[in-house]
């Protein structure tokens, strides 16, 4: 088109050549049926990504290709809807009102689980009369074995037990959940009762009877929990909680130590009977194979036994990465309280390091929340993977700066406050913190579904962590520090793996 315009002899040079105008449909014939078509259809046209869902919409209307070649004249339904898509500008409207976040969860009710969970700690400051007497060969205060033995038993199986339970909750059957803590219960507290006895040794008695209620205090403990009664929970501590502050301030005593001690056990196992309740009086009307169903991989038992699937039961080798990871992040956290203990400079444990991580655990749960909130505002909020990634890269050092602040400040204020605890110092801080960003991406990448990966890591850690101290290679502190920054990068490492994923953040 570079070219002039070839102008016919007789013409002027500035005198452009006649177009003709293009015809106008005559003023008798009817509008185009496929713009009427659009305009009926315009707000679903307008919305879809593809032809096809018109096409899928035309067919489900009825319409044949006979039918669309007669009034349209297009060949079949993908023709017409290739054109309707075509003709239709695309507009995808925001949904009216507030937009969902099921992610969305109050601070007062996280803090109130990192309480719950704290709370029991108190329970061995009333128990020290049943620990009493000479340290044991590894240099650990009596009773402490069989007390940690039991204690990591009990978390392992009742982590496992737990993701059991919420599986029927997810599924919506709420009897077979009871069903499976029922059983589960009872079986986690006897097995835990068994470790500690078994890892006793020449323990006073009075230490295995106190693990032997330890583990029946984890077991009705988790029952509640998961069923969501963390509120009658915490009215069942708190006699024994107050006992066990004026047991700091002043002489209790040993006899009164017992009844606090016995008393909150037996409101916390009762309450926890109470819930499950109504699957006690259906195995009644039945029998017990329906508990054990529910529990094991037969769980085609739920609220009908005889109309259930067996592919609707939840795959029982799914809850196996929950209870190792119990078992690896609680390796852990015993090390972190025994870590003045192993090294020799101090006779006590380390409670305060215990009792700070177990209270971070409120403030950690409401993060991970406010973490896959923000993550799903970035996904409606980003166009391409690439900002994305960096929007939920952003939101994740926000939350976990801030849940590395309230660990900080919590192991101040319990170093500070426990009596005779060793001093805060810069390897222990940092210690601490690391094993924080340990358990808090670990707990991150189970809301991502990659439960096996946490679990192997922690479990690694534990392992490597134990053989070092075993082999007495260092010092437990600097070995701690190394072996916790070691898992702590490997997690952070997957977690940014997975950022950019939008399938991690359903």
């Amino acid at each position: 088109m570079s070219g002039s315009l070839r102008m016919p002899p007789g013409t002027y040079e500035d005198t452009l050549p006649y177009v003709p105008r293009q015809r106008r449909a005559p003023s008798w014939a009817g509008p185009d049926p496929v713009d009427e078509l659009a305009a009926r259809l315009d707000d679903f046209i307008a919305a879809a990504v593809h032809p096809d869902e018109i096409a899928a919409l035309l067919e489900s209307d009825g319409m044949s290709d006979d039918q669309i070649r007669e009034r349209y004249g297009c060949r079949n339904s993908f023709a017409l809807a290739e054109e309707l898509f075509e003709r239709v500008e695309r507009r995808h409207p925001e949904p009216a009102g507030p937009v969902h976040d099921p992610w969305q969860i109050g601070l007062l009710g996280c803090l109130l689980r990192g309480v719950v969970f704290a709370l029991p700690g108190l329970g061995y400051v009333l128990g020290a009369p049943l620990l009493a007497g000479p340290h044991d060969g590894l240099g650990l205060p009596a009773g402490t074995i069989p007390l940690l033995a039991g204690a990591l038993c009990g978390w392992t199986w009742n982590q496992g037990l737990a993701h059991r339970a919420y599986s029927w909750l997810g599924l919506g059957d709420r009897a077979a959940a009871r069903r499976s803590l029922l059983v589960g219960a009872p079986v986690g507290a006897l097995l835990g009762s068994v470790v500690a006895l078994a890892a006793a040794g020449t323990a006073h008695p009075g230490g295995v009877a106190f693990a032997a209620g330890q583990s029946c205090y984890l077991a009705a403990a988790t029952v509640l929990l998961v069923l969501g009664r963390e509120r009658a929970l915490l009215g069942a501590l708190l006699p024994m909680a107050a006992g066990a502050v004026l047991a700091l301030v002043h002489p209790v005593p040993d006899l009164a130590r017992l009844a606090l001690l016995l008393g909150s056990l037996a409101a916390v196992a009762l309450l926890a009977l109470l819930e499950v309740a109504p699957a006690v009086r259906e195995l009644g009307e039945g029998s017990w194979a329906a508990g054990w169903a529910a529990l094991l991989p037969f769980g085609m038992f739920g609220s009908d036994p005889a109309h259930r699937p067996r592919s609707a039961a939840p795959w029982l080798a799914g809850s196996l990465p929950y209870a190792l990871f119990g078992l690896g992040s609680g390796v852990l956290v015993l090390y972190a309280a025994l870590g003045d203990v192993l090294a020799g400079t101090h006779t006590a444990v380390a409670a305060p390091a215990a009792v700070a991580l177990t209270l971070s655990m409120g403030p950690a749960e409401w993060l991970l929340h406010r973490f896959r909130s923000g993550s799903l505002a970035g996904l409606r909020s980003s166009s391409t993977s690439r900002d994305f990634w960096r929007t939920t890269a952003r939101t994740l050092v926000q939350c976990l700066t801030g849940y590395l602040a309230a660990l900080f400040a919590l192991g101040l204020a319990t170093s500070a406050l426990w009596p005779h605890a060793p001093g805060v110092g810069g390897s222990r801080l940092a210690g601490l913190l690391l094993l924080g960003v340990v358990l808090w991406t670990g707990l991150l990448l189970q809301s991502f579904g990659a439960v096996l990966s946490a679990a192997v890591v922690c479990c690694l850690a534990a392992l490597a962590l134990t053989v070092t101290l075993a082999a007495d290679a260092g010092s437990p502190h600097r070995v701690g520090l190394i072996v916790y920054g070691a898992a702590a990068a490997v997690l952070a490492g997957l977690v940014c793996g997975l950022l950019g994923r939008a399938t991690a953040h359903r």
